[in-house]
């Protein structure tokens, strides 16, 4: 196999892992505080719109890659909405999804006019391709634009593994596509690894201060250390003896000087 066709599916195997760490902390352990429901909306109709480029121009990787990854794209969109009361309001969802929207009335039309009229499969690729760049754009910019706005706010729902799998994933679709001669594809991935950088900065600023808190507040409820009561009265007597010790010490050379004379006398006695 080709060295770039290896980097094509080096990137999409990382496609393909990315999402799951986040349908875990979404899904299975519903947390999703701090995800934007714009950037969910988008996470499930891009990958539709480049499952629908792939069949136009007949690139595998394109539909294996976005089929897994809009799969786990809508379980997380759906837990999102289950957790969050006001992202179900009919006017949230007007807000929120009009984007997505637009890209998938895009993607039919697209496939309508490959399907219908005289328009090859590669030239409808083209002008979707074309349209998929600029949303690229777009969709990239809820979730950082989320978190910049308001770096205190909880971020547990966010995975951190998921965008540096992003990272390195739009990092190597990137590359193929500017060794494969497909703008739509590098440029989109461009702005997707500017996106991914964005939030892994975020996350792990947000990581350091939550550490940073925890010890402060470990070391705070640590109790003082006290000395236990009974020694307490040993250190007191101790602290008694030492004026005895001292005039002990004072005594000593006393003692000493009186014991020279009382010698001579014993020896004149002596004679």
């Amino acid at each position: 196999m080709h060295p770039i066709a290896l980097l094509g599916w080096f990137g999409a195997a990382l496609s393909i892992a990315l999402p799951w760490p986040q349908v875990w902390r979404s899904c299975v352990r519903g947390r999703t505080t701090g995800l934007s429901v714009a950037a969910c909306w988008m996470g499930v109709a891009m990958p539709a719109a480049w499952v629908t480029y792939g069949l136009l121009i007949g690139e595998t990787v394109q539909v294996v890659t976005n089929v897994v990854t809009g799969s786990a794209s809508l379980g997380v969109l759906t837990a999102v909405l289950i957790k969050n009361r006001e992202g179900r309001t009919a006017r949230t969802m007007i807000r929120s999804a009009a984007g997505a929207a637009g890209i998938v009335a895009t993607t039919l039309i697209s496939a309508g006019v490959a399907a219908l009229t005289s328009v090859t499969g590669t030239q409808a690729a083209a002008v979707l391709g074309s349209v998929l760049a600029v949303a690229s754009l777009i969709s990239a910019v809820p979730q950082p634009l989320s978190l910049l706005r308001d770096r205190t706010q909880d971020m547990s729902g966010l995975s951190p593994l998921r965008w540096r799998l992003a990272a390195a994933a739009c990092g190597s679709w990137m590359t193929y596509g500017l060794f494969t001669g497909q703008p739509a594809v590098w440029a989109s991935a461009m702005v997707g690894l500017t996106s991914a950088l964005i939030v892994c900065t975020v996350l792990a600023g947000a990581q350091r201060t939550a550490r940073a808190a925890e010890r402060t507040a470990r070391a705070a409820s640590r109790p003082a250390v006290a000395r236990p009561a009974a020694v307490r009265p040993t250190v007191a007597r101790a602290a008694a003896v030492r004026p005895v010790v001292a005039r002990a010490a004072a005594v000593r050379p006393v003692v000493a000087r009186a014991a020279v004379p009382a010698r001579g006398v014993a020896r004149v006695a002596h004679a």
